[in-house]
């Protein structure tokens, strides 16, 4: 599963949900791969430039791909702004096993409400540049498989949009 939109539209929240019903449920081995802690610990170098963004997203389509491939589930959430860079990280996850795009599209002045950093604030005062939907384009997907916007549900209700998609599409049985 590969969550994309703005910082603050509920990416890694929901993914947390999945990942506590994935492990609960058992049976495979399950991989949360959140942008920032993968920015922390796996991608400290890069900037935030187009091509460093992409290095990053391949980075984690990369651990993605190798987690499908040796049976495992890969929850990725970041940002992944740029459709090219998804496009490739689907290609590359679907040569060994299932991929679903998830565009969590909850609107930018919801983020900015949501926003405890002050990150959006800080780009709209020219403090922070190239910063994704203010500064720098986001690329709403042009084909994500669920589109889900967390504007006015919870992340229960968003996580469980998602199982019902994989339960339609084959991934996993009826709860």
């Amino acid at each position: 599963m590969f969550f994309t939109g703005l910082s603050g539209a509920g990416k890694s929240t929901i993914a947390n949900v999945l990942l506590v019903k994935f492990l609960e449920a058992g049976g495979r081995p399950v991989t949360l791969l959140d942008g920032d802690i993968v920015r922390t610990n796996l991608s400290s170098e890069l900037g935030f430039s187009r091509e460093h963004r992409d290095i990053n997203i391949r980075r984690i389509g990369f651990v993605a791909s190798e987690i499908t491939k040796n049976g495992g589930v890969a929850i990725c959430a970041p940002i992944a702004p740029y459709e090219s860079v998804r496009q490739d990280v689907r290609e590359m996850i679907e040569d060994v096993g299932g991929y679903i795009l998830v565009h969590v599209a909850t609107p930018l002045e919801v983020c900015e409400e949501r926003d405890v950093k002050g990150l959006y604030a800080k780009a709209r005062a020219g403090l922070i540049d190239s910063f994704t939907g203010i500064s720098d384009p986001y690329e709403v997907p042009e084909n994500p498989d669920l589109v889900i916007d967390t504007t006015d549900i919870t992340a229960e209700e968003a996580a469980q949009q998602v199982i019902l998609h994989l339960e339609k599409e084959g991934f996993v049985g009826p709860r």
